[in-house]
């Protein structure tokens, strides 16, 4: 089980949202580089980083900081935000990022998420935002009608190897995951599902650890680190435990 601090960039500074509301803002740093440095230090085998920008504009805005925090750590990089094209996909991959996180293309742009994963294999994720079961898209602004599973399935069957699944009603509020939504998703779809939205306690991580073995591989955490509800080491010491 990987747990993955998260970096959300927001007008080049690490920032934080409640339920992904842009007016639910909270800065935490100024410095990315610095909380990347900082999180690498601390253990973590992976960095999760979204372009908060990109996913409201449609298209990258913070490829330099990406690039920055990149030349700054050596510990592979997931990205995702407004990448909605093969052509910003090619570009972030260049970059050296070693997974890209696909959602809003994956779902309105039909042959999208095959494409990408027929050319690029497992450099590919699908994002799955999910509230009340229905993936939203647009940096989470639009719900549509798709449900999050069904989707999982098509994902999948379009040759994605790993879901990144967060469920937005928890997401930045530190109330704790839906499990409940994890292990369906978990059951119904024959790939690696990654954990996101809501983790607050190191009960949390435990509980993810174990609620589908071989099946959710990792755990995206990102408000309960910035606001020192426990350590990024002491996450990774009781996932590797708790299994």
């Amino acid at each position: 089980m990987i747990v993955i601090p998260a970096i959300d960039l927001k007008g080049g500074r690490c920032v934080r949202l409640e339920q992904g509301k842009p007016e639910k803002e909270k800065v935490y740093s100024g410095d990315p580089l610095e909380v990347a440095r900082n999180w690498a230090q601390q253990g973590a085998e992976w960095l999760h980083v979204v372009d908060l920008d990109g996913a409201f504009a449609g298209e990258p805005q913070n490829l330099r900081v990406l690039g920055e925090i990149r030349n700054a750590i050596t510990i592979p990089i997931q990205f995702g935000g407004g990448v909605r094209t093969l052509e910003n996909l090619e570009k972030v991959l260049r970059m050296g990022v070693n997974r890209v996180v696909l959602g809003t293309a994956a779902i309105e742009s039909p042959g999208f998420l095959r494409q990408a994963c027929e050319k690029f294999g497992d450099k590919i994720v699908a994002g799955i935002d999910a509230r009340d079961g229905k993936v939203a898209v647009k940096g989470w602004h639009d719900v549509t009608t798709v449900d999050a599973i069904r989707f999982g399935e098509s994902a999948a069957g379009e040759g994605a190897r790993f879901i990144v699944y967060t469920d937005i009603s928890r997401d930045g509020m530190l109330s704790g995951p839906n499990k409940e939504a994890l292990k369906r998703m978990a059951d119904a779809v024959p790939v690696s599902i990654i954990a996101s939205g809501g983790i607050s306690t190191l009960a949390d991580v435990a509980e993810i650890t174990r609620l589908a073995p071989g099946r959710i591989i990792g755990m995206i955490i990102g408000k309960a680190l910035y606001e020192g509800a426990f350590s990024l080491k002491r996450a990774i010491d009781i996932a590797a435990t708790s299994a």
